[in-house]
């Protein structure tokens, strides 16, 4: 059983707890959290979808890892590292970086530290070539996000998003960006 763990300066990015039920429910419930997506899920799904984040962790050593203040433990979202799936739009599997924080936590560049540590995750131990993120064309919070991290927009990968249903066309389209393994890391 893997048990996922990275620090930085500020945060712990570990394994879902059952005391991070609550907040992983705002994280999938709360209207400006999911501003960009097409569907809310009730506390029951938002359980499973925890507790099955967490094989998925356990199992392949990464996935959408929780987030934490590392003085305090206290969840605060999500930033990880998954499969893609989405192989026909993008031309291969792929491995994204994505993430979600709880309206009160924005704004103070925990999700930009988190996913700075999770890219040299993937890059070093995973051994990653390349990770992409995408976001909905007008997700502006998340797009800038990639770009301070410094990944680049590859506009030829853009994409409607399979998932989205036809009755939310303006949560369809989704931007791309792209960023390669450095050159100075084997």
């Amino acid at each position: 059983m893997n048990e996922f763990h990275l620090e930085t300066q500020r945060l712990t990015i570990r394994n879902w707890q059952v005391s991070d039920q609550e907040l992983f429910y705002i994280l999938n419930s709360d209207e400006k959290v999911m501003e960009f997506f097409p569907f809310r899920r009730n506390r029951s799904q938002s359980d499973k979808l925890m507790n099955d984040l967490n094989i998925t962790i356990r199992a392949k050593g990464y996935g959408f890892t929780a987030i934490a203040i590392k003085a305090t433990n206290e969840p605060i979202g999500f930033c990880g590292l998954s499969d893609a799936n989405l192989s026909e739009e993008l031309g291969k599997q792929v491995i994204e970086i994505g993430w979600r924080l709880a309206p009160q936590f924005v704004g103070n560049g925990y999700v930009t530290e988190a996913a700075g540590a999770l890219l040299n995750f993937g890059f070093e131990k995973m051994r990653l070539s390349e990770i992409v993120s995408f976001a909905v064309h007008n997700n502006h919070r998340s797009l800038a996000v990639m770009q301070r991290i410094g990944m680049i927009r590859v506009p030829s990968l853009d994409f409607d998003h399979p998932r989205v249903p036809d009755i939310h066309p303006h949560l369809k389209r989704h931007l791309v960006y792209c960023l390669k393994k450095p050159k100075n890391q084997v």
